[in-house]
């Protein structure tokens, strides 16, 4: 059993929803959908692709959505006259409706999109802002310390 119970973490912290609904969705006993199949690949220190097979679908049948930290991709085929006169004797090729979900970390965008040889392409990269990133501290002589004796000595 892989439940864990995060309600004591809820009455004593204050700001860490967020990250709890990540821990509550990454423990459920949900099976993870397996179609379509993806990739997600680093192509630099902080950009990534997600590649996904949609064999089949054109590009009036996907749809992208980045919200908050969530992307979502779905694909509906859409029916045309000339499938309904064609007789199928084998189908192989699955072209059912899906929807994929990817959860986004802090500060990553999806900067752009391709489809290509039955593969859609998703470019997504990390933009850490400068106030996030860490920075480095001058340090500074004695000066300081003789100008807080200077006030001693004066006092005293």
């Amino acid at each position: 059993m892989r439940h864990f119970d995060l309600s004591p973490l809820y009455r004593s912290t204050v700001g860490f929803d967020r990250l709890f609904s990540l821990l509550d969705q990454a423990t459920a006993a949900e099976a993870a959908p397996s179609y379509p199949p993806y990739n997600i690949e680093r192509t630099a220190e902080n950009a990534y692709r997600i590649s996904i097979a949609v064999a089949g679908f054109g590009e009036a049948d996907l749809a992208i959505e980045s919200k908050e930290n969530a992307l979502t991709v779905r694909g509906e085929k859409q029916s045309t006259e000339s499938a309904e006169k064609r007789e199928v004797l084998h189908q192989g090729i699955a072209a059912r409706a899906f929807e994929r979900r990817f959860q986004l970390a802090d500060y990553v965008q999806v900067t752009g999109a391709s489809l290509e040889n039955g593969l859609l392409h998703i470019d997504l990269v990390r933009e850490i802002p400068e106030a996030k990133k860490p920075r480095q501290i001058a340090i500074s002589g004695a000066k300081p310390a003789k100008v807080l004796e200077a006030k001693v000595a004066k006092a005293a």
